[in-house]
């Protein structure tokens, strides 16, 4: 259910020192060819000198790509139909750091990774080791400037907020803010999507309660004083959710990201489980997944392709439909090209939400990996 994209700030040095290891000497499978050079779409003249690149190649290597993360099933089969190629998707609930120790362990076999899906501080970190391609996709200009390296190694897709998914057959009343989580009629019902030392669903919902509780994106602090107010009042349910133990009532209440909690609805009401999903009203946090393409990609014509259908209208509002909140989405709402019903079905959202650099990342990576397993998992 969920993909595990970080690791201790101890563990992103020691993955840098081996990056830099494998990756400053250039080279690798399709590093001769035209394609692996091109930095933008007027590389190849135009789109269908692209197309035709691509194809030529027949074959796409993704990782790290499940089915049922926020519609990416539907992505995958309407690319290779689009097109005719062939994806070969290899550890479909691998994390981040799989996907990075991919590119160096297979760096000059055809298997390896073209494209990778990364949290951004794991896409931050590769481009800063050579291990990622510049490429603009042909939307560059409408993606926010805090939401891409201004080089074009990675840029962020989709995402959006930390939510409350609640299980409304067993809970009578599903909460609506982080505050709620402390009433007592929520005994060991509060669930996270995994440890926020490794799982970023988990670590956005630590700062989503630092928010709401007078931290800050430079004070991630307060998110583990309230989950030890959580678990001190006995609120706190270490099991890690499914669709499984949400449907049992195991983990009736899972804070996860608003679309992977709103992309439950329809299996748990097929299982007679009414699921519904809130953006907490007092702590808005939001997290984007940024795309790249490998440096040493076998298959480069076919990894631009990819990108350009991603942020394409028809990529977007795939995400959307998959209730992700796409890069380009304030850009399709002024031009009409985002799906309404789509759009519609999104949780609703009070307020704006605010980033954090690669430095407040960084630093509340290294507050959680100190204080959360003694504090909270202990």
């Amino acid at each position: 259910m969920h993909r595990t994209t970080l690791r201790a700030s101890t563990a992103l040095v020691a993955v840098g020192l081996a990056l830099t290891a494998c990756g400053s000497s250039g080279g690798g499978g399709g590093s001769d060819s035209d394609a692996a050079s091109a930095t933008s779409l007027a590389d190849f003249g135009d789109m269908d000198a692209l197309v035709a690149a691509a194809k030529a190649e027949g074959t796409l290597n993704v990782i790290a790509l499940p089915r049922d993360w926020a519609n990416y099933g539907t992505m995958l089969d309407d690319f290779s139909q689009k097109y005719g190629i062939e994806i070969n998707s290899a550890t479909p609930d691998g994390s981040s750091q799989d996907e990075l120790n991919a590119v160096i362990s297979q760096r000059g076999q055809d298997r390896a990774p073209d494209v990778l899906d990364l949290g951004t501080a794991f896409a931050q970190q590769a481009a800063a080791q050579d291990l990622l391609a510049p490429y603009q996709v042909a939307a560059w200009d409408d993606i926010p400037d805090d939401q891409k390296d201004p080089d074009g190694l990675w840029y962020n897709d989709y995402g959006g907020y930390v939510s409350i998914g609640c299980n409304a057959t067993v809970i009578e009343v599903c909460p609506t803010s982080m505050a709620d989580l402390l009433d007592p009629r929520y005994a060991g019902q509060v669930a996270l999507n995994g440890n926020p030392t490794q799982a970023a669903a988990a670590f956005g919902g630590v700062w989503a309660a630092s928010l709401a509780t007078g931290g800050s994106l430079d004070d991630i602090g307060p998110g583990i004083d309230f989950f030890g107010q959580v678990k001190a009042a006995g609120n706190f349910n270490p099991v890690e959710i499914t669709p499984a133990t949400i449907q049992s009532g195991e983990t009736p209440l899972a804070i996860d990201w608003d679309y992977l909690n709103s992309g439950l609805t329809g299996t748990l009401a097929d299982q007679g489980v009414e699921w519904q999903v809130n953006v907490p009203t007092d702590g808005l946090f939001g997290g984007y997944y940024s795309q790249a393409i490998s440096a040493f990609a076998p298959h480069p014509a076919a990894a631009r392709l990819w990108q350009e259908y991603l942020y394409s209208v028809d990529g977007q509002n795939t995400w959307l439909a998959g209730g992700a909140r796409p890069v380009l989405l304030p850009t399709m709402q002024a031009d009409g090209t985002a799906d309404a019903d789509a759009l519609a079905a999104l949780p609703a959202v009070e307020g704006t939400a605010e980033f954090p650099t690669q430095a407040q990342q960084t630093a509340a990576q290294q507050v959680v990996a100190s204080r959360w397993n003694t504090e909270i998992s202990g």
